[in-house]
């Protein structure tokens, strides 16, 4: 089964100094890993965002995917529509803390060269995403 939850946007303001609790947004869609490819970029265009967080089986936040990777997925010549979002995350992480300074998030957004950073609690569960502004 595929899982897919809803969350509203967040309205909390950035201050310079401030933690990425008080400038990310809320989690929006999370999906699991066993969705496909096809179903994720539908997800997207339906909820009108260019990421989504992917769980587990347990609910815990295992990366994130943007609508550019999935489209270079779908362009690629071994792609099937069969291929499930675990086989295109990769590596776990990188993530934030919503306790991370956005000096540090911002360093590890250009060191790891992503627009996005899930930001999880303690446990690995989804809080929220910090992205760049657009």
């Amino acid at each position: 089964m595929t899982l897919v939850q809803m969350q509203s946007p967040s309205t909390r303001a950035t201050a310079v100094g401030s933690t990425v609790a008080d400038a990310m947004d809320t989690a929006g869609p999370q999906v699991c890993d066993d969705m496909t490819v096809e179903v994720a970029l539908s997800v997207m265009a339906s909820a009108r965002t260019g990421h989504l967080l992917v769980c587990d089986d347990s609910g815990l936040c295992i990366g994130l995917v943007t609508h550019a990777r999935l489209a270079a997925v779908r362009e690629s010549s071994a792609y099937s529509d069969r291929v499930q979002l675990r086989g295109v995350l990769g590596d776990r992480g990188p993530f934030a803390s919503p306790v991370t300074t956005m000096a540090e998030a911002g360093r590890t957004m250009r060191h790891s060269h992503v627009d996005a950073l899930p930001v999880v609690d303690e446990h690995g569960n989804a809080l929220g995403v910090l992205a760049l502004a657009r």
